[in-house]
């Protein structure tokens, strides 16, 4: 059987009620996903007034897209980079002292291609604490990158990263083993 998009059905997924989706859609666009440089102070007020859980010392850069923010917890010290996609049908959870680089995303939703319909297959994404994922990295659904963990530049995590690990490619290989000096 072929693909048919007219038969698609979102299965359980609803993004939230309409009149926030669509209140959050014109702050999305206009203060998050903005090449206007406004302070990560109020970017993280508005995230918590939409339902977000921030934690302190939050530092994010213009050009953001964040899909739902009721479904996003970031803990302390975090840095979110220009132009990254927390594309949010489902929760993600950042720990502390993580980095997302520039043009990271973090895709918790994708199609299931053996279904004609082509519905949505959905999975949560964790970022435990000290993970880096590298610029233009795409973190897929269900993925946990354990503490520490590093997704290299340009790389895909279609598997869960391992603590203190360093994994690149596409998708993603181990490379090794994380060390930090004092």
């Amino acid at each position: 059987m072929e693909t048919d998009l007219s038969l698609f059905d979102k299965g359980s997924y609803t993004a939230g009620p309409k009149l926030k989706v669509l209140i959050w859609y014109v702050v999305n666009y206009t203060i998050f996903n903005s090449a206007i440089p406004w302070p990560s102070s109020l970017k993280t007020k508005i995230l918590r007034l939409f339902g977000a859980t921030i934690g302190s010392g939050l530092n994010i850069k213009p050009k953001v897209r964040i899909k739902n923010p009721w479904r996003l917890v970031v803990g302390n010290n975090c840095w979110i980079g220009e132009s990254v996609w927390i594309d949010n049908l489902e929760n993600v959870t950042i720990g502390n002292n993580v980095c997302l680089s520039q043009g990271a995303m973090l895709l918790t939703g994708n199609h299931d291609f053996t279904v004609s319909s082509f519905p949505y297959r959905l999975g949560k994404i964790e970022i435990q604490d000290g993970v880096w994922i590298g610029a233009k990295s795409v973190v897929c659904p269900g993925v946990t990158c354990e503490s520490h963990s590093i997704l290299t530049v340009n790389s895909v995590a279609t598997k869960n990263l391992s603590a203190w690990h360093i994994y690149g490619g596409s998708p993603s290989t181990f490379i090794k083993i994380r060390k930090i000096s004092a």
